[in-house]
Formats: structure tokens, sequence, C-alpha cells
């Protein structure tokens, strides 16, 4: 008997307790007196739905003390679609605070989108500044500057959805300092005159597109870098100068090539002239034999080709000299 007591009661208190957790009827008696109407049974079927009711009417709660006209029904398909409703409910209480025109359909595609519609809403009352990163261009007297620009933004709330981001406005910006310090003519312009940059970027309309509008362009700081024109032409020298070498030794190549051609040449003639000279004995043996020539005519051509080496040698020509060692070694020859 006692054990049947202990388990109705212990029964009826796991039954209060998932009554309380399906019928939260503390949350619905606190929006009865925030001014929230909403249903005992529509608080259950959030429960059977999977939606919280605790942040569902903790948000009609806020909406309705600051004025904003929701349903819960709005508040549940943006839960359901993946939303976050406490920050869209603050986005649009921060925009109404703000005279800024947000509506509620639209700050939930903003949230949708992926965006942070209540950081949008404070940038739009207290715009941004991004800073860019060092942005290196070259002037035209070839010197390079390294600038720094500080970007004031504010929120576009219409173009947040499928607007550009940070990112864009960031090269968009870097792409007009390059611009701007590459059509100056002198590096000491930019460096005399760098809000001349700003005006140049601010004229281009880089905000277009985006979910951002440009306030303002400021240039925080510049320095001078490399001589880029200068290194560019010592390059260009370099490069000119191996050129140069190239051809040459092409040249050098081809003069030791003809040289090596006409030595070969020289030695080809030297060869002929060679086997020539040793059909002469040949020659003069046959006209021997054949009754041409006798030994008195033989005689008198080796007088006259002596007296030939003996003035060839007083005027100083060796072949004079080779000559006669020539003619004697025929003579002997023939004596033999």
């Amino acid at each position: 008997m006692d054990g049947s007591i202990i388990f109705i009661v212990i029964a009826g208190i796991i039954l209060f307790f998932v009554f309380l957790y399906f019928v939260p009827v503390n949350l619905w008696i606190t929006a009865i007196f925030s001014g929230v109407k909403v249903g005992l049974f529509e608080l259950v079927f959030m429960r059977i739905r999977k939606v919280p009711p605790r942040i569902i009417v903790e948000s009609m709660i806020t909406a309705t003390k600051a004025g904003l006209e929701v349903t819960t029904n709005e508040l549940e398909t943006h839960y359901l679609a993946g939303g976050n409703v406490p920050t869209v409910i603050k986005a649009l209480i921060s925009a109404d605070k703000a005279n800024i025109t947000l509506g509620f359909k639209q700050a939930t595609a903003i949230d949708l989108a992926g965006r942070d519609v209540f950081e949008a809403v404070q940038i739009s009352v207290n715009p941004k500044v991004i800073t860019t990163p060092k942005v290196a261009a070259v002037a035209a007297d070839g010197i390079q500057l390294i600038a720094i620009a500080r970007v004031t933004v504010r929120a576009n709330i219409q173009q947040l959805v499928g607007g550009a981001g940070e990112d864009t406005i960031l090269a968009r910006v870097g792409e007009g300092i390059v611009t701007s310090i590459g059509s100056a003519n002198s590096h000491k312009n930019v460096l005399e005159n760098p809000d001349k940059i700003s005006k140049l970027v601010l004229q281009r309309g880089l905000d277009a597109g985006t979910a951002f509008e440009i306030l303002s362009i400021d240039i925080a700081d510049v320095d001078v870098g490399a001589n880029i024109g200068a290194k560019l032409q010592t390059d260009q020298a370099s490069a000119d100068l191996k050129v140069a070498e190239a051809k040459a030794e092409e040249r050098r190549a081809m003069a030791v090539a003809e040289e090596q051609e006409m030595k070969a040449k020289a030695q080809e003639a030297r060869a002929k002239v060679i086997e020539a000279e040793a059909q002469v004995p040949q020659a003069i043996a046959e006209s021997f034999r054949s009754g041409n020539l006798g030994v008195m005519d033989y005689y008198r051509m080796q007088n006259i080709q002596a007296d030939t080496d003996m003035r060839e040698s007083i005027s100083g020509n060796d072949r004079g000299t080779s000559s006669g060692k020539k003619s004697s070694g025929g003579k002997k020859d023939k004596d033999e």
C-alpha cells in the first residue's frame, strides 16, 4: 500500500513537470501582464513545433514595449528559417530609435543572408573606420610610394542584401590610390598634397554596388620606397650588355671558324704544291730516258738553280736554301 502511494506521488510529480514543460504557464502569465496577446495552447504548439516559447515570448515582449508591430507567427517563421530572432528585434528597435527606415521583412532578409543586422544598424548610426593595408604605387618619375588610408564608411541598409563587403571597398580604394599616384608626374607632388589622392579616389564612386557608403578617405601615411625607375633602367642596361656580349661572342666564334677554314685551305694548297713538286724528279728522269733532256742541259739547269738560290739567300729569302737542298739531293741521287 505504501509502495503504491509513493509510486503515485512520483508519477504525479513527473506528470506535473511534463505539464509545465509543454504548458509554460509562468511564461504565459508573464506575457499576459506584459501586454502580449498569446494563447496558452499557442505556446504548447510552439513546443510541438520545436520552437522555444521563451525566445518568442521574450522577443514579443521587447518588441511590444518598444512599440513595434510584429506577430508570433512572423517570429516563429524566422526562427524556423534559421534566423536569430533576438538580434532582429534589437536591430529593429535600434533603427526605430535612430529614425532609420528598416522593416521586419528587410531585417529578417539581412539576417538570413548571413549579415549581422544589428551591427549593420550600429554602423549606419556610428560610421566605421577601415584602415587599408600598405598600398605601393610608382609615380611617373619612377619613385615608389607606400600609402596607408583610412576609409570612413556607413552601412547602406538598402544594399546589405547582395551588396559587396569590406574586402571590395579595400580593393577599390587600393586601386584608386595606385591610379592616383601613378598619374602624378613626380612623387614630390604627392608628398606635398596627399589630399589630392583622397579627392581623386572619392570622385570614382567606389561604393557603387557595395553594402557601404563611403563618407571620406583620408591618407594616414605616405612613405618613399625604392627607386623603381632606376632599378628598371639598370636591369635593362644589364640585359642589353648581355645581348651585346652574346652577339660579340657569336662574331668571334664566326671569325675563329673562318680562320680555321682558311688554314685548312692553305694546308690543302700546300699539299697540292708538295704533290706537284714530287712529280718534277719523275718528269726529269722520264726526259732522260726519252732523250728529251741531255746531261749538259741538266747541268745548265742546275747552275741556273744554284744562281737563283744564291741570289735568294743573299736577299734573305729562306726559300732559296730549301730549294738548293732539294736540288743537291736530286743531283746526288742522279750521280749515284
